[in-house]
C-alpha cells in the first residue's frame, strides 16, 4: 500500500501494432483504477525482446505504445507511467527471483509453450524465464492488484507462488498480488480462426483489428470474420465466431449477452457483422484522435517517460534493497 491506497501494476508490450484484444482485455479499463489506487503503467520492452525485433520498430513501437496509454485516458498526473528498461530494478530483481523459481513451474507455463511453437529457431532462454521477470514487474511495487487478460492469469498466479515461497523463507517481504480480470471482452479471438486469441503477431491481417486501424478497415474486417453456417444471432456452444462477435459488442457497447441477442433478434449475420465493425470503429475513433496528438509530440511524451521512471524507480529501489538484505547481499 502506498499513500494510503492499494498498489495496481500492469503492462503491455510494445512488440507489435495493438489490438482490440489489448484495448479491451486491458488498457480501456486502465484508467477506472486511478482515483482510489496508486497505480503503475509499464512499457514492458524487456519481454518484448524474448522474440527478435528490428530495433527502429521497437523504439518506435515503445512510443507509440506510451502515447497510446495516454490517449485511452491515462493521466500521467495520476499514474506513474514508464518504460521498463528504464528502470533498471526489474532486470535486478527478475535475476534474483529466477533462484527462488523452479523449473517445472517455467515448464508448465501455456504461453511458453505457444511461443516456443511459433518461434521454434529462436527458443531463447529468456523466453523460458520471463515470467520470473513478470513476477519481479508485479512484485516491485508491492502491487495488490494486477488487471491482466485471462490469458496472463497464470503468470500473476506464478508471481504469487513465488511471493509466498520468498516470504516464507525470509519472513514477510512481498505483498502476494491478486490478478483482476474482467467479466466482458477479456478475451478478445481471432476474426478468422475464433477459437484462439486474437494476437498483435498474427501474420493474416484480417484476423486481427488493431486499435489504429481505419474505420473503412476495421468494418470491412468484420464483414468478412468466420462464423459458422448458422443465422441467428445466439450466444451457444460451438459458435465460437457469433460468439466472439457477440462478445466484441457487448465490451464496446457495455450491454449484456442478452440485450444484445434480443436487439438483433430476426436479423442475420451480414447485419450484425455490419453493427460490430460500426461500434467499434465509433469507440476506437476518440483514441486515435488522442493518439495522433500525442505521438506527434516526442519530446511531451519523453518528459512523461522520464518522470514515470523517477517516481517508479523510488519504489522499487525501496523493495529491492529489502530483497538483497533478507538473501544477504551487502548493500
Amino acid at each position: 500500500m502506498q499513500d494510503g491506497r492499494k498498489v495496481v501494476f500492469s503492462g503491455v508490450q510494445p512488440s507489435g501494432n495493438l489490438t482490440i484484444g489489448n484495448y479491451l482485455g486491458a488498457i480501456k479499463n486502465f484508467s477506472g483504477f486511478s482515483d482510489e489506487y496508486k497505480c503503475y503503467y509499464c512499457v514492458v520492452d524487456l519481454h518484448s525482446i524474448t522474440v527478435r525485433q528490428v530495433p527502429a520498430e521497437l523504439r518506435k513501437r515503445t512510443y507509440d505504445t506510451l502515447a497510446l496509454y495516454l490517449a485511452c485516458g491515462l493521466d500521467p498526473d495520476k499514474n506513474t507511467v514508464f518504460v521498463q528498461s528504464h528502470v533498471p530494478a526489474h532486470a535486478e530483481l527478475a535475476w534474483i527471483l529466477d533462484c527462488y523459481t523452479m523449473f517445472g513451474e517455467l515448464s508448465r507455463m501455456t504461453q511458453f509453450k505457444d511461443k516456443s511453437a511459433k518461434n521454434a529457431q529462436n527458443i531463447n532462454a529468456g523466453l523460458f524465464t520471463y515470467p520470473s521477470l513478470m513476477a519481479a514487474d508485479i512484485l516491485l511495487y508491492q502491487t495488490e492488484m494486477v488487471p491482466v487478460g485471462a490469458d496472463q492469469k497464470q503468470h500473476v498466479e506464478l508471481a504469487r507462488d513465488i511471493a509466498i515461497r520468498f516470504n516464507t523463507i525470509y519472513s514477510d517481504t512481498f505483498v502476494v498480488p491478486e490478478p483482476s480480470i474482467i467479466k466482458t471482452g477479456h478475451k478478445i479471438m481471432s476474426l478468422a480462426e475464433p477459437e484462439k486469441k486474437m494476437s498483435k503477431s498474427d501474420s493474416n491481417e484480417n484476423a486481427v483489428v488493431r486499435i489504429l486501424d481505419t474505420k473503412d478497415t476495421i468494418i470491412r474486417k468484420f464483414r468478412r470474420a468466420v462464423t459458422d453456417s448458422g443465422s441467428e444471432i445466439r450466444f451457444a456452444e460451438g459458435k465460437d465466431g457469433i460468439n466472439n462477435l457477440i462478445t466484441i459488442y457487448c465490451a464496446f457497447t457495455g450491454k449484456t449477452v442478452e440485450e444484445t441477442e434480443n436487439e438483433f433478434s430476426g436479423m442475420g449475420y451480414a447485419e450484425f457483422k455490419a453493427a460490430v465493425g460500426e461500434v467499434c470503429a465509433d469507440s476506437l475513433a476518440p483514441v486515435q484522435e488522442m493518439f495522433a496528438k500525442y505521438s506527434s509530440d516526442k519530446g511531451f511524451l519523453e518528459s512523461v517517460m522520464k518522470r514515470g521512471a523517477e517516481e517508479a524507480s523510488y519504489s522499487a529501489r525501496k523493495t529491492l534493497s529489502k530483497v538483497k538484505r533478507k538473501v544477504g547481499f551487502i548493500i
